[in-house]
């Protein structure tokens, strides 16, 4: 049977599955975080049911590292729906604010002055931390936690700019869970799908998604599905962590959204293996295809 075909109706069927296909799929996962060295959490759901397809550790706080960063791209459209003219303000770059991870940012002149649409590409496609650091200091940490209330992540917290390493000797850290960012993917993707306003506008929801298809890290989850699928996702490196959220299929028929966070994960090459592992077991039994 093909893909599509079975999945118009599985997010019913995912709610009505026996618990003993829920507790093998659980127990799957469980292998896979003592198998990783440091910690793992999961959340998967579809658009449709109500109940996750998969939930291991997602309410435990993670290092959010980079994932954060659609978060802040949501707070840029929220100003502009509330302020017109928000995304072509301008932001002056000097730089003394340069930092490491800025491959875009490295190559602009000192005292540029770009607009916050311009540098919302750069902060999610290539994760660029100079970006980020301007549009957090533009529109402020309190704004940005405030668009975190609003999506409902109530366990998420921007604590600082990106490696400012006097914020992080005092553990002001930034931390979300699984279930968090699952909910803020899942809010772009129903905002774009069903044409009505979530944490922000439909036309921004597809903006948003877009941006994040031409994501260029692609070694998290993108790596694990079958070839060909479009995955609007968001990666997240820090010492210790590797991350990746992702909404599967956006604006197809049968899209999910799936949040890997991880945390004391140390040997890199395990915990692209548990992200993969995890991507396929999500994968699979959204299509129905568990054995």
């Amino acid at each position: 049977m093909k893909r599509v075909a079975f999945l118009h109706g599985c997010g019913a069927a995912l709610v009505g599955a026996p618990a003993l296909a829920q507790t093998s799929l659980r127990e799957r996962i469980a292998a896979v975080a003592r198998s990783m060295p440091g910690d793992i959490g999961v959340y998967a759901r579809t658009m449709a049911a109500q109940l996750p397809v998969i939930s291991y550790a997602a309410r435990d706080h993670f290092p959010t590292a980079s994932t954060i960063k659609v978060l802040i791209m949501a707070t840029a459209f929220r100003a502009e729906e509330l302020h017109p003219g928000a995304l072509e303000e301008r932001v002056t770059f000097h730089e003394s604010q340069l930092i490491g991870g800025s491959d875009f940012m490295d190559q602009v002149s000192d005292g540029a002055r770009l607009s916050v649409r311009e540098l919302l590409y750069p902060m999610i496609t290539l994760s660029d931390n100079t970006a980020a650091n301007l549009l957090i200091e533009h529109f402020g940490l309190h704004a940005i936690n405030g668009m975190a209330k609003r999506a409902g992540m109530l366990r998420t917290r921007l604590a600082r700019r990106f490696m400012d390493f006097s914020a992080i000797v005092h553990h002001h850290d930034n931390v979300s869970t699984p279930s968090d960012m699952a909910r803020l993917l899942y809010l772009l993707e129903q905002g774009a799908r069903e044409g009505t306003p979530t944490i922000i506008s439909p036309r921004h929801c597809r903006a948003a998604i877009s941006i994040m298809l031409q994501q260029t890290d692609r070694d998290g989850i993108p790596a694990a599905l079958p070839s060909g699928t479009r995955v609007a996702n968001k990666t997240g490196e820090l010492e210790g962590t590797r991350n990746d959220i992702a909404i599967v299929e956006p604006f197809g028929d049968s899209p999910f959204v799936l949040a890997i966070m991880t945390r004391g994960a140390y040997d890199y090459s395990a915990a692209y293996r548990a992200i993969h592992t995890v991507t396929r077991l999500a994968y699979a039994a959204v299509a129905g295809t568990e054995t």
